[in-house]
């Protein structure tokens, strides 16, 4: 049986092949093999190692060492070894190396994550001792691209709460490496259920990106946006008010936490101050935490004054949560949502670390927000959507 290789396994054969050419292909064949037999085992004793379970068949007892011949030379393997009334020996060493079938793996994972045409047609001929045209390779690649634009330009609805945010990657322009915005759109939905609504790919200026970009997604159909929740990005605002004039702004707090620290005059102080902020957001209403920040800018107009006037310019903005439903405030009150979401992204990323154009970082970042998207609207309602209004409401 072939088994496809844990993700961070193919992680780790995508970085060495991107850091070693042909030269790291034997130890790319190695480890994948290895994970592969180690699956089969544990599909074979019915459980993992470890794992409790009353599927259980046998034991997993230790690895020994086995040398192999292959087309890139000797290699010496682990091959997992069983106690208990079960027989295993992996199918791979049985029938032959299956190495091949194995790295196609990892060249896929290559080709997703930006590396260039030509260096796939290259390793796929090491591979497989065949002649892949880049035409061939360029075919995949359109077929690809046009189910992730599909995707990206799919229809929308009614979108209540909007979230929005933006990373930074390196691309590659005109031979300068240059740092490219990423934007991300996340909703949730009149239903309740998290959304991502789509993504953006941009070397422009940071308001003219913003702009188009939500742009982008009312032509797409996008409407009824009571609240965007998001960090001070740059340029952000600017462009809401051109895109979504009326509509409510929560700054996240948890950025605005850590934002504060730079104007703390003393690493000492800073405790007391993250305490007084997480007092003013926890706050009963908002009648409640303004009357706490009144106090916290007058407590530092002298002993730190640029806090002081920070607090009483910056804080009203993650205060607009308090204007919308009790129930649904400790979702909102953050961007924390898109945690997840750049973290996936930033497991990528890291791999290919500078991308050869802007269209190979949009193809790598809309495959992985595809995924999370598809996931998120299959389970359960993240937020329940009450009668109840804010008191204010967008367009």
């Amino acid at each position: 049986m072939a088994n496809q290789p844990d993700s961070n396994v193919v992680e780790a054969v995508v970085q060495l092949l991107c850091e070693n050419g042909f030269d790291g292909l034997a130890e790319a064949v190695r480890i994948l093999l290895n994970e592969a037999m180690r699956t089969e085992r544990a599909h074979a004793l019915g459980a993992a190692e470890y794992e409790r379970s009353d599927k259980r068949r046998g034991y997993a007892n230790g690895f020994k060492p086995k040398t192999v011949e292959t087309r890139l030379g000797a290699m010496t393997v682990q091959v997992p070894q069983v106690r208990g009334d079960v027989e295993f020996y992996p199918s791979a060493l049985e029938r032959g190396v299956r190495s091949e079938r194995a790295l196609k793996l990892a060249v896929a994972e290559m080709y997703v994550q930006g590396v260039s045409t030509r260096k796939v047609t290259e390793v796929m001929k090491q591979l497989c001792g065949l002649e892949v045209s880049s035409t061939q390779v360029s075919r995949a690649t359109k077929l690809l691209d046009d189910e992730l634009t599909a995707w990206r330009k799919r229809p929308l609805g009614k979108v209540q709460y909007l979230l929005l945010d933006a990373r930074y990657e390196k691309v590659r322009q005109a031979g300068a490496v240059l740092s490219c915005a990423v934007l991300i759109a996340v909703g949730i939905t009149e239903d309740g259920r998290r959304s991502v609504l789509g993504a953006s790919v941009s070397l422009s200026e940071a308001e003219v990106h913003w702009r188009d970009f939500l742009a982008s997604l009312q032509e797409r159909g996008m409407h009824g946006v009571e609240l965007v929740i998001s960090d001070d990005h740059a340029g952000l605002k600017a462009a809401l008010e051109a895109r979504l004039p009326g509509v409510r702004w929560q700054r996240c707090q948890f950025h605005l936490q850590q934002n504060a620290a730079q104007y703390v005059p003393r690493v000492q102080m800073r405790a007391e101050v993250g305490a007084e902020l997480r007092a003013i957001f926890d706050a009963s209403d908002r009648t409640d935490a303004e009357r706490r920040l009144q106090l916290a800018v007058a407590k530092y107009t002298k002993t730190a004054p640029k806090l002081s006037t920070w607090l009483e310019s910056n804080v009203p903005e993650a205060l607009t949560v308090f204007d919308f439903p009790a129930a649904h405030r400790r979702r909102l009150r953050t961007s924390n949502l898109l945690e997840r979401v750049n973290k996936e992204l930033k497991r990528r990323t890291r791999v290919a670390t500078l991308f050869p154009n802007e269209a190979a970082l949009l193809r790598l970042v809309s495959a992985v927000l595809m995924e999370i998207s598809e996931e998120w609207e299959s389970e359960k309602v993240y937020l329940r959507i009450e009668d109840s209004k804010p008191t204010e409401q967008g367009a």
